[in-house]
């Protein structure tokens, strides 16, 4: 029997939105900052500690309510959860998964996927989430992580909504794929499960 293909997705941008510019203005509005200098701010000075667990989620909130007293953690964390929105992929997942092992592989907290996720666990073969893995995209590691799940199948596709992440998955010998705004790209995906069942 010939290997299964395996479909790695990112979350943020692929299955689910990124956090929308609104957030951050709404944010800002309570910060009494600017969204670009707020999300900036993250960026800059937590974002890689947050991604890869060095921050738990719950500091993360306290470091905000520390940089900005005007900003309640349960309301934003009740904002942020509010702005993360299904794409149209996240439907789609569960008859990829019949053509195809789907692995999840995303920078993210784990606390905040798991509600729009929680219904699609049962069909993914893997979730590599970095703040449980410990390591991020583009760093090579947390590939390496995947690559393992992905067993002796050389038929890889990773889609993934940033470039820079691409080129560590190309290393390793995977296909990949720049998700668009447009959804373009799952068309792809379904030529790419199509050639597996050839």
């Amino acid at each position: 029997m010939e290997s299964r293909p395996q479909l790695v997705l990112d979350a943020a941008g692929v299955l689910i939105g990124n956090f929308p510019s609104a957030f951050w203005e709404q944010l800002a509005v309570r910060a009494g900052c600017s969204g670009h200098d707020l999300k900036k701010r993250f960026r800059s000075e937590i974002r890689r500690e947050l991604w890869t667990g060095r921050m738990k989620e719950s500091e993360f909130w306290s470091w905000l309510r520390a940089c900005y007293p005007g900003v309640e953690p349960a309301w934003a964390r009740d904002l942020l959860m509010r702005s993360l929105k299904p794409l149209p992929a996240l439907d789609r997942l569960s008859a990829w998964s019949r053509s195809a092992d789907v692995h999840l592989l995303s920078n993210h907290c784990r606390e905040w996927l798991t509600p729009s996720l929680g219904s699609v666990e049962p069909i993914l073969k893997s979730i590599t989430i970095s703040n449980q893995a410990g390591c991020c995209k583009p760093e090579p590691d947390i590939y390496r992580i995947v690559d393992f799940h992905c067993g002796k199948h050389r038929q890889i596709l990773f889609v993934d909504d940033q470039a820079k992440n691409l080129e560590p998955a190309i290393r390793l010998g995977w296909r990949t794929l720049l998700a668009d705004d447009r959804g373009l790209w799952m068309e792809e995906v379904k030529r790419f499960l199509a050639e597996g069942q050839r």
